[in-house]
């Protein structure tokens, strides 16, 4: 595995765990950062052993945002770029994220203000330690959201509770992150990352990793469709793809022998040519 700077990783079977890794900084986000998440995504995509992807935080915070040390000519991209050329760097993690064929668990030990917050945002599944607080304080800062969340937070919480979010920019906590559905569940600190690892192993241990795959592309891309005909072509595609596959028999035969499946296929290498749904917008281009 990789050595970094700003995160930790860890793979433990099927299991692969980033840790933003700046304690002492309540891990707030860094251009270092930005280029360390993304290259540990390739690495866990790249390992077919590895099936589920957690994110969390070392110490007390998850992530305190944009680290401000600099000052406020922290985000002033003048002399290096156009406006027109500029690409957000935390709005690069999330598409990375938002790419990643593995299940995404978001497990939010602490504190997630500003991008904090929003690359947990393409995560499958976010939970939420009764510490976290959460915050989308960009206006307070003369910013507005960056990193995509203007397309995803909306989806996932509405747009009235997500305007109402950003335009006060108020902190949070984490009973109001669960009634509107910022995360599905709330749990004392400690068991956070047992229940992560928990879901994690459920999928690991019960799916098949090319359907998963496929699956989590379904649902995100087509939550942006403009017809349910949209989703029944696409997932018509994928049905006939991997109903002439090794990975069908096997969950229909293990179902009929009451056994545990042992499923062939491996996302490096047998995903359909069609995969990645939308490959005009890969988040690199």
């Amino acid at each position: 595995m990789a050595d970094y700077e700003t995160i930790k990783t860890q793979k433990d079977g099927a299991i692969f765990t980033i840790t933003l890794n700046r304690p002492e900084r309540m891990n707030a986000f860094t251009y270092k950062m930005h280029e360390e998440l993304i290259a540990a995504f390739d690495e866990a995509d790249a390992d077919d052993e590895v099936r589920a992807v957690i994110m969390t935080g070392e110490g007390k915070a998850y992530c305190a945002g944009a680290d401000l040390e600099g000052g406020g000519k922290i985000f002033d991209s003048s002399g290096r770029e156009t406006v027109q050329e500029h690409r957000d760097s935390g709005g690069l993690v999330t598409l990375r994220i938002f790419e990643c064929k593995k299940l995404v668990i978001a497990a939010i030990n602490g504190a997630a203000v500003g991008v904090g917050i929003t690359m947990c945002l393409p995560a499958d599944i976010r939970l939420a330690s009764e510490k976290a607080k959460f915050g989308f304080v960009f206006c307070r800062r003369g910013l507005v959201p960056e990193a995509c969340s203007s397309w995803f937070l909306p989806r996932i919480a509405g747009i009235s509770k997500a305007m109402e979010w950003v335009a006060t920019g108020r902190v949070f906590l984490a009973d109001e992150a669960l009634a509107n559905g910022l995360v599905s569940e709330v749990l004392p600190p400690e068991k956070l990352l047992e229940r992560a690892r928990e879901i994690a192993n459920e999928s690991a241990e019960n799916t098949s990793g090319v359907a998963v795959a496929m699956a989590r592309h379904l649902l995100w891309r087509m939550m942006g469709a403009d017809h349910p005909m949209e989703a029944h072509k696409l997932d018509s595609k994928c049905i006939a793809y991997m109903g002439q596959n090794a990975d069908v028999k096997e969950g229909v035969t293990s179902f009929l022998e009451k056994r545990a499946p042992k499923y062939p296929m491996k996302v490096s290498t047998d995903m359909p040519d069609f995969f990645p749904f939308g490959k005009e917008r890969k988040f690199s281009e």
